[in-house]
Parts: C-alpha cells; structure tokens; sequence
C-alpha cells in the first residue's frame, strides 16, 4: 500500500493562521472534486476559524471519560473506516487522553499515513522536542507537549505560517484569538514581543534548514555537481598549520556579511595515514570552528586539489578559503602549488580567497626524517659505514700498492655506498656517495692527490657512480618505508579485525575496549565522555588508567564521536597516522555504550513484561481457581444457615466436609501464591541441615488420598543436606501434581536412590506424559499442561518445587517413564562424611 502524503503547516506562535490555512486549503480541495475530511480540528472558539468548518464532513468524535469528566479525541477508527483521499487533523504534538489508541496525536498521524490516507496537520515551533530547551529559556514556560523533530522532517511539504509579532498582537487585541479578559495577561506574558520575535527567528531557521535538505536531496537525484548559490556555503582548505586559525576567523567573516552563510572547515589527509599535521593543532581547530558555529570535516584523498574541489561542489558551496602558500621560492619548482591549482580549476561558481597570514614561506621542510624509522642503532651504523668505511678502504688500497684499475676501486666504493644505505638509509648513503667520489678522485683518479681529472671518461665514470650510488640509496630507503608502512597497515588492520570480531561476538565490556585502546596506543588513561547536549558539562561514562579527564580540551588527543560523545585519552599526542585507528575504536565504544544501554532496557522490558504476565496470571487465578473454592465454602455454610431446610445428621457432615475440602483446597493455592511471590522477589533463604529423606518425606504425603502413593526409601541412604521445610513443600507439590494426573486406581510410586555425591527422589506416575518440547514449560509459573480442568489449581505447583529445589542447591527436571507416564526426578546433594546407614530404623512401605 503506498503511503499517504504529509503535509504540514509550521507556525511560530499559537494565533498566526494555521488552522485557518488549513481549512482554507481543504475548501479548495473539495472544490476541485478531492475527498477531504475533518478528521479533528479544534477552532477555540475564534469565529473565523469556526465559519471556515461549515461545508466541510466532519468524523464523529470518540468520547472518552477520564477522572469524573468526558473528553473528545479524534476516532482514528472512524477515519479508517471513512477512509477520504485527505484527513485534516489539528495540533500534531497533542497528548491523548488516556484509554486512546495512540498516547500521543502524531501517532494517530502515522496510522492514516501508513493506511494510505493524505494527511494535512499543524504545529507551533514550540512544539519540535529539540527545541524544548531554548523555547524554554525564552519564553519562562516548558512546553509538555513535544513532537519528534523526526516526525515532522519526513513532511512531504512543511509550509511556514508567518506573521510579524505586531501584526499577531493587533490580531489578539480584537478578540480574534483570545477572549477579551485573557487578552492582557496573554500580551504581557507569553505574546511579549521579544517573545514572538524570537520564536519567529526559530521558524524561520528551521525551515530554511529543511528547505536546504530539500535542495541537497534534489541536486543528488538529478546528479547536479555544479554549485547553486542559494545561499553562502564558504569552504576553509586546511593543512593541519597554525594558519589555520586565521583562515576559520577570516571566512567567519565572510560568512556574517550574507543572511544564513555557513563556514565548513575540512582538512584533506592522504589515504596512506602519512601526514606532517598536528593532531594538537587539529583538535584546537576543530574546536574553534566548532565555536564559530560552522563544522569540521575530515576527508581522505591523495590529490589535495581534487578531493577539496569535489568536496566543495558536494556541499554546494559558493566559497574557498586558503591560506597563501608556506613553501620556500625554491620549492616552486616541484608545481605552482594547492592554492594556485585550485583557483585555475575551480571554475566560474566557486570563488577562491587566498588570505596572507604569518606562516607564508616559512617553509614545511624537507621529508627525509623516514629514515629514523629504521632505528638508532642502525642510523648509527649507515654513518659509520657510509663515511668511515670509504676512508678506511683508501688507506687499505693505497698502502697496499695493488693497482685494481679505476672500475674496480668505484665497485668496492659502491658497495660501501649500498651497505649504508642498507643500514642507514638515504642520509648516510648520499653522505657515503659524496665522499666516496671525493676519495676516487684525490686518490685514484689521475692527476693523483688532486681534484682534478685529465680523462673526459674518468669524469663520466665518477658521475655514473655518484648516479648509481643515489639511486641505489634511494630504492634502499624506499623499501624501508614501504617495509615500514606494511607493517603499520597490518597491525591495522590486525586491530580492525579484533574491533570487526568483538561486534560480531557481541562483546559489550566498555571497560575491556578502552583498555584495550590504552594499551595499543600507550596511553596513561583513556576515558569515554558524553554530554546531552551543546551547552551541557561532559560526564564520564567510562574511564580506564590514573587521573582520567573530564573534558576533550584537556586531553591530549581527542576523538569526537557524533556530536554529544568523544574518546578522550592522555599520555602523549598521538601522530597523524595512528588516528584513523583510533577513529575506529570510538566508533566502536560508541557501539558497545548503544548496546549496554539496549540491553540494561530489554532487561527492564523483560522484567516488566514478566511481572505483567505474573499480575494478569495472577488476576485470572483471583477470579477463577481462588473463587472456587469460596464459593464452595459459602454455598455450604449458607444451607448450614438455612432454616428453611431440617439437615439431618449425614447431610450436616458431608457439609462440613465440603467446607473443610474447600478450606484445604484454598489455603494449598494461597500457599502457592505466597511461595511464588517469595520466589520472584528473591526472599527465600534456606536453612540447610542434614537430615534423612526418610524424616521429610512422608510427612509431604498428607495432603494426597490414602493409597494413592508407594513409597520406597532403602534404609541405605545417605543424610541430605537441605532445608527441611523447602523439601517437604517441593516433594508435596510434585506429588500432588502426579496424584491429580494418574488414571484412577493407577498409585503413584515415590522411590529414592544415592548416585555419587547426589540423592534423587524419582515421582513416578502411569498419566499421559508431556512430549519433550514442553518439559520445560510445565515449570513456569502459571501453566498447566493439556486439558487441566480450571478447579485443578493455577499453575504454580511445579514452579514452587522447582524453585525451592533450586534454592537448596539441587535440581528439578522431567522425565519420561517407561512404558507411559511422567517422571519427576528430584536431586538434592548429600551430606558430606556421614555414616549411610541406619539399621535401627525399618524401611517405611507404603504410604
């Protein structure tokens, strides 16, 4: 079934015209032929608004009584059963009375939308629930009922209602709201005119931040990559510098000269997590923009100039902002830079600023701190070779006199040359070029002990050795990043796959995963914080490590998940690589906090929904089984009363019996009900003592018929360690519930046996059994198996044993007999060091 259209009218105050809009609309609806009804609407007694109702079908309204009084709401059963094209119903965020169908009117909403019914409704600001607060703050007055923003937002169509707050307050000095005695209070209270301004501001904002989804959702239907200039959007381009703080503030003020502009800060990472960016300098940044009012965005792309672009065009913005190039003059001979590169390709709908600032060619120096990756140690080493090792076979060569000829002395060069840079890595390998061509050329390269060279092709020999010798270090040092990099992105993604795995486990110990962030990180705390708002101070909602923090200023690196929770963690700044990981491990502390909540409120809903069942079983026990017997009890002593009727002897005792019977039949019910409510709440504590079966058992058997139970306990049993009176009343439930199941004249067998540390009580009766798939469910409480009759009891027999068997440490399962029947199979552990036997006593028969 398709879903009927919603269409709402927005208004910034009671009084503006919504209702009237509304009703204007429905009678241009049913002029042009549409099927449009007033499901509810409420005219307050405003004569306008009341005209506007004649000529239009009216749904009968449900009257429901609530406290001595009779209330009106809308019939959404009639409406369903009317079923027009177009239902009008006012005043979305109402409350139900109680005993509705829906506790709150935009529930009702929902109803007809979902059965295909077009749906025209009104709302004030006022009314949005995350706006309850700042309506609060300006107007004095909380407002108790809400709708969800969400509701609203899924609007096909929002319509803004608007009046200026002079025009509403001429409106309510004419009656046309309010009657005249209310009229004063309502001006110089609530209709305020700073009141009305500023709820009008809030409409306004509201829906022109609903008007933009719309467009964004237009532009990507039709995959429309061109900026549209609705309104300013500014772009900042940041590089993780300290010059990002004057490019936020400055297109801050770009922003302020257009109505509604908005300032989007994005800082462009490369895919491979290597990044000169302070994450220090980040998080301030973030924060600052955050306080401006704009957002800040973290984007992964290897082209700079690419990935901003296309980042700008997806958010429709109209401006980039970018700082003036920090690279040294020299540097330009690499390429004219991101700024120039993104003012040539922006095109003619993105306007580029290029704002100077303190940073400008300063430089970001060289990257050649990779090699530091390689280790002290080895650093140390590549030097040594790369400088020492050169020196030392020229000594070696020259004190020897063994002349090698000039291609061989530049191999063993070379191979020196790569021993650095296989140690050290490019420094010392350029270092060990450089002064290894020096060395060829004083001492082996003629004229001899001079910088000079005669042969044209010993100049070509020398320049392809220091070629050679470059290129082989940078390779070297290539291999050693990249081996670096592997080696990053395989603990990566090891600690991926231990995130992936927990969620699909369903691991849910919050402090398990921060202390797993401490540890990976080398953290000397790590807390996850959580506010409700914007403006509300961060609570801790777990923390692991000494002196946690309170806030994500004051960590020293912070990971903002959504915008009310963040990872906090102190000890030392993270580098920029090691933050997407840690982006990964808040998303899933974010999910682990989700999931303890969800299930702290199933757990709720599930002991509620328990105590629900128990109630309503319980209420059903109250008014049938419990009233059986009453009633059994006041029938035979009213006839005993009766002096209508000369009861002889015979008659007077069997009466009396009746009474008794049904004294016995109550008291074992309320006994039940007591036992089970002990039960639930957790209040039963035994009082375990040794003792043999034979001293409990056969006093359990007075409540059932004589001859309708053997008894078999050998004399060779040992003591049991339980709490005699839980026994005796779990024994008689399970022999009770045998007795009343086993065909007539067919006794019930109660036998005992020892198997190891345990002693078990075998009831064994020849009735119809319980397949297997309800073996368990007999044990809940208030169930009762097959075609009980209702006078048989209400259900909480088996319960009470099973329960009080559990409570003394044994078991209490469901067995079937050979040959057909039900056997229950009580356990209970025995006494520890205790003679087995007790020959003084004889065996007791039957019972």
């Amino acid at each position: 079934m398709t879903r009927g259209k919603f269409r709402i009218y927005l208004g910034g105050a009671p009084g503006v015209g919504k209702t009237y809009s509304m009703l204007s609309e429905a009678h241009r609806r049913v002029e042009r032929g549409t099927d449009c009804v007033v499901a509810f609407v409420e005219h307050h007694e405003r004569p306008r608004t009341e005209v506007l109702l004649h000529g239009l079908e009216q749904v009968p309204r449900q009257e429901l009584q609530y406290r001595d009084a009779v209330f009106t709401e809308m019939d959404v059963d009639a409406v369903l059963e009317r079923r027009p094209a177009v239902a009008l119903v006012d005043e979305l965020a109402h409350t139900n009375v109680p005993g509705s169908r829906n506790a709150k009117r935009w529930q009702d909403v929902e109803e007809l939308l979902a059965a295909g019914i077009d749906v025209v409704s009104t709302v004030n600001i006022q009314h949005l629930e995350s706006l309850g607060d700042v309506v609060e703050s300006i107007t004095g007055i909380r407002q108790r009922e809400t709708v969800p923003d969400e509701v609203v937002r899924r609007a096909d169509q929002i319509e803004l209602v608007d009046m200026s707050p002079e025009a509403l307050r001429r409106r309510m000095a004419h009656g046309n709201i309010y009657k005249p005695d209310k009229v004063d209070a309502a001006r110089s209270n609530y209709f305020r005119p700073g009141n009305l301004t500023a709820l009008r501001e809030l409409a306004l904002l509201w829906v022109a931040d609903r008007v933009d989804e719309y467009l964004q959702q237009y532009r990507g239907e039709h995959n429309i990559r061109s900026p549209w200039q609705a309104r300013e959007r500014i772009v900042v381009g940041l590089t993780g510098g300290p010059e990002g703080r004057t490019l936020i503030r400055r297109a801050a003020r770009l922003a302020e000269k257009g109505a509604g502009g908005e300032v989007l800060a994005v800082y462009i990472a490369r895919s491979d997590g290597l990044s000169s960016a302070s994450p220090k300098e980040l998080a301030g940044q973030r924060t600052l923009v955050e306080d401006l009012g704009g957002t800040f965005h973290h984007v992964v792309g290897d082209n700079v100039t690419q990935a901003l672009l296309e980042f700008a065009r997806g958010v429709n913005a109209s401006q980039i902002v970018l700082g003036s190039s920090r690279r040294k003059a020299w540097q330009y001979i690499f390429g004219p830079g991101v700024g120039a590169t993104v003012a040539r390709d922006s095109g003619p709908d993105l306007d580029v600023h290029i704002v100077t600032h303190d940073e400008v060619a300063r430089g970001r120096g060289l990257p050649l701190h990779h090699g530091a990756t390689l280790g002290r140690s080895r650093i140390v080493a590549g030097w040594l070779a790369g400088l020492l090792g050169p020196a030392l076979l020229s000594v070696l060569l020259t004190g020897s006199g063994a002349d090698l000829g000039l291609a061989n002395d530049m191999l063993l060069f070379l191979s020196l040359t790569v021993a650095a840079a296989l140690l050290g890595g490019l420094l010392p390998a350029l270092a060990s070029a450089a002064f290894g061509s020096l060395l060829l050329n004083y001492y082996f390269t003629p004229p001899l002990h001079q910088f000079t060279v005669s042969d044209p092709r010993n100049i070509l020999a020398i320049v392809i050795f220091v070629g050679v010798a470059v290129s082989v270090a940078s390779v070297v040092d290539l291999a050693a990043r990249r081996t670096q990099q592997a080696a990053r992105l395989r603990a990566e993604s090891e600690i991926l796959s231990f995130l992936a795995g927990s969620v699909l486990r369903g691991e849910t110990s919050l402090d398990a995963l921060l202390e797993r962030v401490r540890e990976t990180f080398t953290m000397e705390s790590v807390a996850l914080l959580e506010r409700e708002s914007d403006v509300a101070p961060w609570t801790c909602t777990g923390s692991v490590g000494p002196r946690a923090v309170l806030r994500p200023e004051d960590a020293d690196v912070d990971m903002p998940v959504g915008d009310h929770l963040a990872l906090a963690l102190s000890g030392r700044v993270l580098p920029a690589e090691d933050r997407r990981v840690l982006g990964a491990f808040a998303a899933q502390a974010a999910v682990v906090l989700d999931r303890q909540r969800l299930q702290s409120e199933a757990a709720q809903a599930r002991e509620s929904a328990e105590g629900n069942r128990i109630r309503t079983s319980l209420l059903a026990a109250v008014s049938h089984d419990l009233r059986t017997p009453l009633a059994g009890i006041k029938a035979s002593v009213t006839s005993l009363r009766s002096d209508d009727v000369a009861w002889s002897e015979a008659d007077q005792a069997e009466l009396l019996a009746g009474i008794e019977d049904g004294a016995d039949r109550l008291g074992h019910l309320v006994d039940n009900l007591l036992d089970m409510s002990r039960l639930q709440t957790d209040t039963v504590t035994p009082l375990i003592r040794e003792i043999y079966l034979d001293e409990v058992v056969p006093m359990a058997l007075g409540g059932v018929p004589e001859g309708s139970v053997v008894l078999d306990i050998p004399e060779a049993l040992p003591m049991v360690a339980v709490d005699p009176g839980l026994l005796e009343r779990a024994v008689a439930n399970v022999v009770e519930n045998a007795v009343k199941y086993s065909p007539g004249g067919e006794p019930v067998l109660v036998t005992a046996s020892a198997i190891a540390d345990r002693v078990e009580v075998r009831v064994v009766d020849r009735g119809p059994g319980v397949p297997d798939e309800a073996k368990n469910r007999i044990f809940a409480p208030f169930q009762r198996y097959g075609d009980a009759p209702r006078g048989a009891g209400v259900g909480l027999g088996l319960a009470v044993a099973r329960g009080f068997t559990e409570a003394m440490g044994g078991t209490l399962n469901a067995e079937d007999t050979p040959g057909g029947g039900f056997t229950m199979v009580l356990s209970v552990p025995s006494a520890a060091d205790h003679p087995p036997i007790r020959p003084d006593l004889p065996a007791t028969d039957t019972s």
